[in-house]
């Protein structure tokens, strides 16, 4: 029994820190959150939280990993339906909706971590475009779904529009920025290109 303890004791010490620094980093910034800080508030020692994490840029790139590893899993979610393309971007689209309005939002997690380090060679500038990759590519493979074509800029537009509405989601009116944001992405569900229009009036003509 002591023996398993002890092998559970540094997993339950890094969760801890984690989730703490997590809450801390969202909260009020990273740069502006210490070591001590963060050690007071998960109640472990400095020598504990050094054996998981041997710098805090180590602690900050699990931090986004984290939060990564979480929208991966929500909107998984939401794709794994299997529903009409136009039906799952909506309901991404609702999803980041619900974000901006809930009382603890303080912008994108992964926007505010790479205006604290804009060093495009860091590992935390590095966390962050992995995972604004990951996201545009869904964005593109739902689009290509409903359109049938290549949507690599229709994908990037969204990505856009999406960090639009984060960044003015903390600074305006949320109701207003999100009405704003839903209005955008129905806007991008109806578009047709103009060429497309011009060959159906002269079908028609």
């Amino acid at each position: 029994m002591t023996s398993a303890l002890k092998g559970q004791r540094p997993s339950e010490a890094r969760d801890r820190l984690l989730r703490t620094a997590s809450a801390i980093f969202y909260a009020k910034g990273i740069n502006s959150v210490g070591v001590e800080e963060i050690v007071s508030e998960a109640r472990v020692t400095r020598a504990t939280f050094y054996r998981h994490f041997p710098s805090k840029e180590d602690l900050i790139v699990a931090y986004l990993k984290a939060t990564d590893d979480d929208v991966r899993a929500q909107v998984q979610a939401i794709t794994e339906h299997q529903q009409p393309a136009q039906d799952t971007i909506r309901e991404i689209a609702a999803w980041i909706v619900g974000q901006i309005k809930s009382a603890e939002f303080r912008g994108c997690a992964f926007l505010n971590a790479a205006a604290e380090y804009p060093d495009a060679g860091s590992r935390v500038q590095q966390a962050v475009l992995d995972h604004r990759a990951w996201f545009q590519q869904v964005m593109q493979t739902e689009l290509e779904r409903l359109r049938g074509e290549p949507a690599e800029a229709g994908a990037q537009f969204f990505v856009m529009i999406r960090d639009g509405a984060m960044a003015a989601g903390f600074l305006a009116n949320r109701d207003a920025v999100c009405e704003v944001f839903m209005r955008g992405v129905e806007a991008m569900l109806t578009y047709r290109p103009i060429a497309d229009s011009a060959s159906g009036d002269r079908r028609r003509r």
